[in-house]
């Protein structure tokens, strides 16, 4: 058997992978950390549904809490209400606030664990600047 027996056999290759690496945008990174912290343990599931490995999916987390990933910050804050000071009594309506003038504290927990108790008329402005730099 020598090369002029075989060649009928393979007339054409084709190259179907090249292996390169694919790019992803900003967006498509932050849209991707985000579903990760969706819930508890999602990591390794949006890994795979992404086909990335796990170490660039942390990598993408870790410089999506630092804000190295995009350009704009953040506009809105997940939020979850918790009727944990509410009245059994009231069907779970929250009080009025007091006609006083007085505000009253209130506690926010950030994604990454950390509590803020603040007043209830705290400007959004510097709620917002607050959360930047706490969230950092």
């Amino acid at each position: 058997m020598d090369i002029f027996t075989d060649r009928s056999r393979v007339e054409r290759l084709e190259i179907v992978d090249t292996g390169r690496r694919r790019r992803f945008s900003d967006a498509e990174k932050i849209r991707i950390v985000e579903e990760s912290l969706s819930a508890p343990r999602m990591a390794s599931a949006t890994a795979r549904k992404h086909s990335i490995a796990v170490p660039m999916l942390f990598a993408w987390r870790k410089a999506y809490r630092e804000g190295r990933l995009g350009n704009e910050a953040a506009a809105f804050y997940p939020v979850r209400v918790d009727e944990v000071g509410a009245h059994a009594g009231d069907g779970g309506v929250p009080p009025e606030p007091p006609e006083n003038g007085s505000v009253s504290p209130v506690e926010i927990v950030l994604r990454n664990g950390r509590r803020m108790l603040v007043r209830s008329d705290i400007a959004p402005v510097a709620l917002g600047r607050l959360l930047d730099v706490v969230e950092r």
